[in-house]
């Protein structure tokens, strides 16, 4: 059986509740929590029978705002507004992605000014229960919001549209005996396509991936220095006096690595900036948790149900979110830099007394060399996207103002320097391993440490000859991204 999510009995679709149904987990809701729901849906309904013109309700969305609509174009406009804007194309989220991104929505739908029926909550529920996911486009948002993307998840809830692994329609796997597929009702086709919960989706796994990522980096980098038999002076606790976030790195370092012979004066520099490098890289992860977290309990929905009244609002910028991951892709590259630099220097006999490009033969066997140089070439790419995704609105909507924040497109390049990252840190893992090899062990290495580096020399064996290596960079890469506990 699935986890469950039970909304109304004191949980709630938090940060760790999206992302336990991303990874499967089901949302219901209590009897009680859904009349509550339903009695703010009463009051909207109330509020809108005596406003006057409505955005997106009454009248057109965009630059058609201005163009009011007779009751019978209102009946159909709420669905209309979803099905036209459903215009991209592959490559789509993944599946994790959109069931964060709909566990998003849902959670905005709970605050009172969304104010959106049960049936509709009820609807997402179980799309999620049923695996009936959506295709979502990943690129091609050009609109500001999520627009684009979340008419495509919006077509599927309205029971066409594509899903991930064909293009099934939603109406198709329905429960028994309930209506075939779903009409958006009044305000609910423009609540479904304002917000940023595709961004807020994609901050919180990206934030979670890079946690994870970064941990094991605690581990590369103790474990390298051990191999340069660099100086304990870069870990001195003193070091980070005013800033907590790089005390617990240092402190985790000394914990991998609490002795070792030590070679000259100085550690080299990727060593002693490695654990600034991973510091920033962790401040950027909070950095990003926070706006994830701000996303999720604002005020997404435009025009808003406020104290009675239906306010505009700019909930649909995803500014904060897409700055964050922007920061977040920095910062990571950064971290991948180091790497890279440390590997270099794990080559150098001069550094490490042993063989030059850690090969057995010399002249012979090529040894790491080769290696590295994959992980220049990665570092050099990802430089690339450390680009601003933020900057450059575009107009749009027949010179409608508009402003992009291109979150979208923030969060795939934080995925890619994710990957990166990850394929240089396994680079600058198989050259630990090779050290260790080729000097009989690593000593000065704490037991924590040594059972972690004991798993990657499963994977790749005791074989210091040359072969063809790409093949366990990919093995080790699998093993960084795995659950692991070790280091910060």
């Amino acid at each position: 059986m699935r986890p469950v999510v039970l909304l109304g009995a004191g949980e709630d679709l938090d940060t760790s509740a999206v992302l336990a149904v991303a990874d499967g987990a089901r949302v219901e809701f209590t009897l009680e929590f859904l009349t509550v729901l339903a009695e703010r849906r009463t009051a909207l309904l109330a509020a809108l029978e005596r406003s006057g013109p409505v955005y997106g309700v009454t009248t057109g969305m965009g630059a058609m705002a201005g163009i009011a609509l007779d009751a019978a174009a209102r009946s159909r406009h709420q669905d209309h507004l979803v099905v036209g804007r459903a215009v991209g194309s592959a490559p789509w989220l993944s599946p994790k992605e959109v069931r964060a991104l709909l566990a998003v929505r849902l959670r905005t739908f709970l605050h009172p000014e969304a104010a959106v029926s049960t049936g509709l909550l009820l609807r997402l529920a179980d799309l999620l229960a049923r695996d009936v996911l959506p295709a979502v486009p990943a690129r091609g948002g050009g609109a500001a919001g999520e627009i684009v993307p979340l008419a495509h998840a919006g077509a599927v809830v309205l029971g066409g549209g594509r899903t991930l692994g064909g293009n099934l329609r939603a109406e198709d796997v329905r429960p028994e005996n309930s209506p075939p597929g779903y009409s958006f009702a009044a305000k609910e086709g423009v609540a479904f396509l304002e917000g940023v919960p595709g961004a807020t989706a994609l901050a919180l796994l990206r934030g979670r991936s890079a946690a994870d990522l970064l941990r094991r980096g605690t581990l590369v980098l103790a474990a390298s220095a051990e191999v340069l038999r660099a100086s304990h002076d870069p870990v001195h606790p003193g070091l980070a006096r005013g800033d907590d976030v790089l005390a617990d790195v240092l402190a985790g370092l000394r914990a991998l690595r609490p002795a070792g012979d030590v070679h000259g004066l100085q550690a080299p520099v990727s060593v002693r900036v490695g654990a600034a490098a991973l510091a920033t890289a962790h401040r950027a992860v909070a950095a990003l948790a926070a706006a994830a977290e701000r996303a999720l309990v604002g005020v997404s929905d435009s025009p808003a149900f406020l104290g009675g009244d239906f306010v505009g609002s700019a909930g649909f910028a995803g500014t904060d979110l897409a700055a964050g991951l922007d920061h977040l892709t920095a910062a990571l590259v950064h971290v991948a830099d180091t790497s890279a630099a440390r590997t270099h220097r794990m080559l150098d006999t001069r550094l490490t007394g042993l063989p030059p490009q850690l090969s057995p033969k010399p002249g012979v066997q090529a040894g790491l060399v080769a290696v590295h140089k994959r992980a220049v070439g990665v570092v050099h790419r990802l430089r690339r996207f450390a680009v601003p995704a933020l900057l450059g609105p575009v107009e749009t909507s027949l010179g409608q103002e508009d402003v992009q924040s291109f979150a979208f497109e923030a969060a795939e390049c934080a995925a890619e320097a994710l990957a990166g990252l990850t394929e240089v840190l396994a680079v600058e893992l198989l050259a630990v391993h090779r050290a260790g090899l080729l000097r009989g062990g690593l000593s000065g290495l704490s037991p924590v440490a040594q059972e972690a580096l004991g798993e990657v020399a499963d994977l790749l064996g005791g074989d210091v000859l040359d072969r063809p290596y790409g093949i366990d960079v990919d093995a080790v890469a699998d093993w960084l991204v795995r659950p692991s506990g070790t280091g910060r």
